[in-house]
């Protein structure tokens, strides 16, 4: 991790409402190239809202949003930076979003044809190399309903990867999975992690959490209420709120 890069994301003061619902509140957040964040906290605390207003899936009400020299305004109005960012943000999602029409390989090259506008030799030699990195080269010819949900995860982990992001979101990655096949997802994020991807990840694993973390961040009702490296936060929270979901989960 470098940490004297300047920021890939800078966000502060955010704040986002559902109606009446105050989701994220007054979010301040810095991470530098490199660096892989995991966010953890109770469900509806605002994890996934957090990273989703990273790439624009989600607007904000207030305060600054910066990705990668690109500034995204209050109420959606920054379509440019917009378009800017979905190029150079992936993300998985808890659900695969695989095309179910198209084999893998077409669901890996759609995107870097269409709008990198890459030849179909250049996306399928990149898809192919991407399928070997996540460890089933093999499958290029399926569609995804013959695949296994790891399967169809590490696809979806290739597809984002095929647009050379220059930061990976991932939306809570394993939870749809059954328990089995969390493991084969995991591994290929870890082996991410470890080539310095800059990573921003929403998980209920805490094992992996405190394995693969420069910096963990603990969200509860929509505010950031300690953050750190993960033996500091996992072995001595100092907030009472932090104490008590950490003591919850990690005796499961």
């Amino acid at each position: 991790m470098t940490s004297t890069s300047s920021p890939i994301v800078q966000m502060q003061k955010l704040n986002k409402h559902f109606g009446s619902l105050h989701v994220l509140k007054n979010i301040d957040l810095e991470i530098v190239p490199g660096e892989v964040v995991v966010v953890i906290g109770a469900s509806g605390s605002g994890k996934s809202t957090l990273i989703r207003c990273i790439n624009g899936l989600e607007e904000f009400q207030s305060g600054s949003l910066d990705v990668d020299g690109n500034t995204l305004l209050p109420d959606g109005k920054s379509s440019k930076a917009l378009q800017t960012i979905r190029t150079e943000v992936g993300m998985v999602f808890q659900q695969f979003n695989l095309f179910p029409h198209l084999s893998v390989i077409d669901n890996i090259t759609l995107a870097p044809m269409k709008v990198r506008g890459w030849s179909r030799k250049d996306a399928e030699e990149t898809a192919q190399r991407l399928l070997e990195r996540v460890g089933i080269a093999d499958q290029a010819q399926k569609y995804p309903s013959q695949l296994s949900g790891g399967q169809q995860q590490r696809v979806a982990l290739a597809r984002a990867l095929a647009m050379e992001p220059r930061l990976m979101l991932f939306d809570e990655p394993t939870s749809a999975l059954d328990p089995e096949m969390i493991g084969e997802v995991l591994d290929a994020m870890r082996e991410l992690a470890k080539e310095g991807m800059t990573m921003v990840i929403v998980t209920h694993e805490m094992g992996f959490a405190r394995e693969v973390a420069d910096r963990v961040i603990f969200i509860h009702k929509g505010e950031i209420t300690e953050q750190g490296p993960p033996e500091q936060l996992f072995d001595a929270p100092q907030h009472e709120r932090t104490q008590s979901f950490l003591a919850r989960v990690l005796k499961h």
